[in-house]
């Protein structure tokens, strides 16, 4: 047989056998989990779809496990469920960092690489955070109140005692810290349910003894419909709405201009990424007893940031068409 058709049989073969099922690095009983509080809000199932996108492609199985509610210690409890399952991997969005760092810790010690997305625990074991620069989205949102109440008015902010919303109320008054006609009047707490925010608004809507608020600041996802239906029922059309994340509902009240702009994160890529790169750690293994946070020839990064944006009339059609296409593939 003439040497150039053997190598040819040969280069034939070695590429059959690498397509064989079990040549891949993957197996199909790994499993990665995404944990996380408030696991139906809208901004949740866009993660999901992000995960199971990433695992389909992988050819292994994904999984999303928390609590309905906002409830931190739920979570913790979710978070040990999943660690002791074995899995490859695990994304976690941290609701208490003082209440999961303990268990992170423990999951890493067991050999399982865990990846903080969307809300971190910096003095956690976890390997590194991917997510929004939460920071940046404040000051971003900042700005847009700064220029729509023309540096004057009063301010409620909408939060929970959350890392990832507390960076963002900071970001918002580093912004109003360079600008004193910007009076912030209250931090409320909605404790993990809007219906505390459409309350809380109807008060300063109708309460002749309260002060007037120029701008409603929604620093997490849900808050925002609720308090532009309390605007809507007190026709209170001279107030700001500033919202959180890029949900339908959310879209649709800028495009008809009851709320004002909101900023959008990217869950969908942090969770696909975040997959992704679990497998990266589960397949090459690094030394997960090392701390890598300061060393200059890490393996891995401390933060992957998959970036934050204003919406509001001028480009929410933009929004509203990617929405609709991702939604019919």
């Amino acid at each position: 047989m003439p040497t150039f058709i053997r190598c040819l049989l040969l280069g034939a073969t070695v590429v059959s056998l690498f397509f064989l099922p079990g040549c891949s690095r993957h197996e199909n009983s790994e499993r990665y989990i995404l944990v996380t509080v408030n696991s139906k809000l809208p901004y949740w199932q866009t993660a999901r779809a992000g995960l199971e996108k990433a695992a389909a492609l992988y050819g292994v199985k994904s999984d999303v496990r928390g609590p309905d509610t906002y409830d931190p210690q739920a979570e913790v409890q979710e978070f040990r469920s999943a660690v002791a399952l074995k899995p490859a991997g695990i994304l976690v969005s941290v609701a208490d960092a003082a209440q999961m760092k303990p268990a992170i810790d423990d999951a890493v010690s067991a050999g399982i690489p865990v990846i903080t997305i969307d809300s971190d625990a910096p003095d956690s074991k976890r390997l590194y955070f991917i997510g929004t620069n939460n920071l940046q989205a404040g000051r971003i949102g900042g700005q847009h109140v700064v220029e729509k109440l023309h540096g004057k008015g009063n301010v409620v902010f909408y939060t929970m005692p959350q890392p990832n919303l507390e960076q963002r109320l900071k970001g918002y008054k580093d912004v109003f810290a360079e600008n004193p006609g910007i009076k912030v009047v209250e931090e409320f707490n909605i404790k993990g349910d809007s219906g505390n925010a459409f309350d809380r608004t109807m008060h300063y809507l109708s309460d002749k003894s309260a002060p007037k608020i120029d701008a409603f600041i929604c620093l997490e996802a849900s808050s925002g419909k609720d308090v532009a239906e309390a605007l809507k029922r007190q026709n209170a059309t001279d107030r700001l709405v500033m919202a959180m994340d890029v949900d339908e509902a959310t879209l649709d009240l800028i495009k008809n201009g009851t709320i004002d702009a909101t900023i959008a994160q990217k869950p969908y890529t942090m969770a696909y990424y975040g997959l992704k790169s679990l497998d990266d750690l589960h397949h090459y293994a690094i030394d997960l007893k090392k701390d890598y946070s300061w060393d200059s020839f890490s393996p891995v990064p401390a933060l992957v940031d998959t970036g934050v944006s204003l919406v509001d009339k001028v480009n929410v059609d933009v929004y509203l068409r990617a929405r609709s296409e991702a939604q019919a593939k």
